[in-house]
């Protein structure tokens, strides 16, 4: 007899509640990249929602010479448990050289 598609979607949220942060955070790191056509830099922020994951991601926007001023944004991305990206938003733009 076969699972209803109920069972499977609670079987599959349980298993992706499982997975850790890094596992979530991989996935959504490669599709905003294929998706902005860049690649991340690093996770700056993490934090748990009602709906998945939200983290904040910054990257390279346009590269300068010296490095220290390239421009730098901060992204935040909405993920769901799965790791898949829901949506993002470009939060600021800065100068690598530059410290808050």
């Amino acid at each position: 007899m076969p699972a209803d598609d109920s069972a499977d979607g609670r079987r599959a949220s349980r298993m992706a509640a499982d997975s850790g942060l890094a596992t979530v955070a991989s996935r959504c790191l490669e599709e905003f990249g294929m998706l902005v056509g860049q690649t991340p830099e690093r996770v700056t922020g993490a934090r748990r929602t009602d709906s998945g994951w939200s983290f904040l991601v910054d990257l390279t926007e346009l590269e300068r010479i010296p490095s220290t001023t390239s421009v730098i944004a901060t992204y935040r991305l909405d993920v769901d448990d799965r790791g898949c990206l829901m949506g993002y938003e470009r939060l600021r733009r800065f100068v690598r050289g530059a410290t808050d």
